[in-house]
Parts: C-alpha cells; structure tokens; sequence
C-alpha cells in the first residue's frame, strides 16, 4: 500500500494456512509483515509456506520491494502488533478465544491501527466486546487461498466507525484486493453463505442417488461453473435474456425458478451421507495427489485472474 493510505507494517496474526497465504500476500505486495503464532514450529511452517507461494506470486507480478526478507516472526503477539499499522488476525473460531485475543491486540497496538479478523463466521459485534477501542475492529474475511483469490469481504460491527470501514476498503483495494462492503452483519457473511446454498443442493442430490459425487462436479466445473468465474449471477442472468436483459429472464422464468426453490432439499449432515461423499471424492481423486490438483488449480487461477483483469470490460 502506498504511503498515502498509511499502512507500511501488517501485523499478521495466527499463521496457518489462510494467515501463510496472507503473509506472502502482504510481502510481495511490497509491505513489511510482523508474524506471530504460539504453535511450536510455527515459523519454520511459515517461511515454508511463503516460499512455496512465491513463485505464483512472482508471476502475478511483486510490488516494488517485495522481498520474503521483510518477513519477521515474533514469539510474543504483544511485539507483533505495537508497531503495526494494519492487523489481520486468523486465530481459531471461538468466539471466546477471539475476544480475550483482540483485547490483547487493541492494549498493545498503535491507536490508528486497524485490526481485521479473517473469521469466515463469527459476528465481528462480539469479536470486539472486550476491546477498550472497537471502533477500529472490523471484519476482512478473505476468500481461500487469499494470496490468490481477490475478494475480502469487510464488516464492521455495532461499534465499528465509518472511518474503520472506509480505511479498511482502501487498504484492500491499494494492494490489488477486491473488497466489497457487507452492510449487515449476517452468519456466513456473503460468499460462504452463497456457497453453501449450493453445497446443500449437491448434498441432497448425492443422497438422493440423482447423480454421483464426481458428476454434480462435473455439472459445474464444466457447465455453470465457468460462467460464474466470468461474472456473477445476477449479470449472467442479465446475459441469458438477450436484448430485454434481466428483465426479460424473469418476466418468462420467474415462475419455473421459484418452483425450483420449493424442490429445494435440505439434507442432514448423517454419518451415511458424510462417508457416502467421501467415497465419492475418492473415487473421482483417483490416483491424483491434492498437492498436483491444488498447483493446477492455482495455475488456471492466475490465468483466469490475469485474462479478466486484461479485457477492460469484466468486473
């Protein structure tokens, strides 16, 4: 982030796997990046991490001065946090743990410091409880693996000030993230929530026999999916209706989709149906490692990323 938005210093606070792709984010953004995390061997794990996220992100291209050598790790979170201008916490998802851990925070860091939780469910309104200043606690919920994917959504709570929010859209926004502003704190905040709708409905469809685990991933990866990654629902609906637009779409299946709506079905997460889904993915993984998945999936991402931000015209 540039000078003028204040932030040189991120402190980054819990460093498994979302707070290591955060970090090498941060570094080959050209920041310099204070590291805490209480697990034994947790540094080792994280330079490892970094390293093996460089590379991807050496061909998104690094930032003037981004170097892992701005990387350091501090044994006490007190250390980590009293010279830094912006916080990402990724501890663990008790709402317990997260309160007494940003008390902690607030007592040590910098009064115009931001802290920003990375809690993909937890009401930011109880995250900030115990803090003596909750109007700079906000929400930055990235999505997974956020060295990669652009969208942070950011909320804040009851006590959270418009300048928090407003500070927090621009930080993210200068380094090359999209932020977007959930306006009302609700569990799942958006993406996951979306996500899980659809989940739901492969759930059901496995458990009602209508298809197989590794056919329902092909209905989307291959059908759906690919116009999803383009542009959202709603403009791909837009799309569909030709010259009347959304308009037209609803106006002639408004009434099919909501009939679809009630067909609905809403499983239960029985030990049948979990070891009838993993059995599934095994069979669809085959003899392919998740390491070998995971690096061509990171490659078509960047690609993806690259040839969307190159056409001037997609979101």
């Amino acid at each position: 982030m540039s000078a003028a938005h204040g932030v040189r210093r991120v402190a980054v606070v819990g460093t498994g796997v979302i707070g290591a792709s955060w970090t090498a984010y941060f570094l080959a953004q050209g920041l310099d990046v204070n590291a805490t995390d209480p697990s034994p061997g947790a540094e080792e794990r994280l330079r490892q991490a970094v390293a093996q996220h460089w590379p991807t992100l050496e061909r998104f291209g690094l930032a003037a001065g981004a170097s892992v050598d701005r990387l350091r790790f501090h044994d006490s979170l007190e250390d980590a946090v009293s010279v830094a201008d912006f916080v990402q916490e990724n501890g663990p998802e008790r709402m317990d743990f997260k309160i007494e851990l940003f008390r902690r925070m607030d007592a040590a860091a910098p009064p115009d410091a931001i802290l920003a939780s990375s809690s993909s469910g937890l009401a930011i309104s109880g995250v900030q409880s115990g803090c003596a200043h909750p109007d700079r606690v906000v929400l930055g919920h990235p999505f997974n693996p956020p060295h990669l994917i652009p969208l942070v959504e950011v909320i804040g709570g009851e006590l959270t000030s418009a300048d928090a929010i407003e500070r927090t859209m621009a930080f993210y926004a200068a380094i090359g993230k999209r932020p977007i502003h959930v306006k009302r704190e609700v569990k799942g905040h958006i993406a996951n929530r979306l996500q899980a709708a659809l989940w739901r409905e492969a759930f059901h469809l496995v458990e009602q026999g209508v298809a197989s685990v590794a056919d329902i991933d092909t209905a989307i990866a291959h059908g759906p999916g690919l116009r999803w990654a383009v542009m959202g629902p709603f403009m791909n609906l837009h799309l569909s209706g030709g010259a009347g637009g959304i308009a037209h779409v609803l106006a002639h299946l408004g009434g099919p989709i909501e009939d679809w709506w009630r067909d609905l079905g809403a499983p239960s997460m029985t030990p049948a149906l979990k070891a009838q889904v993993s059995e599934g993915v095994a069979q669809e993984l085959g003899a392919r490692r998740t390491a070998e998945l995971e690096a061509a999936r990171d490659t078509l991402l960047l690609n993806l990323i690259r040839a969307k931000a190159g056409t001037g015209t997609l979101d």
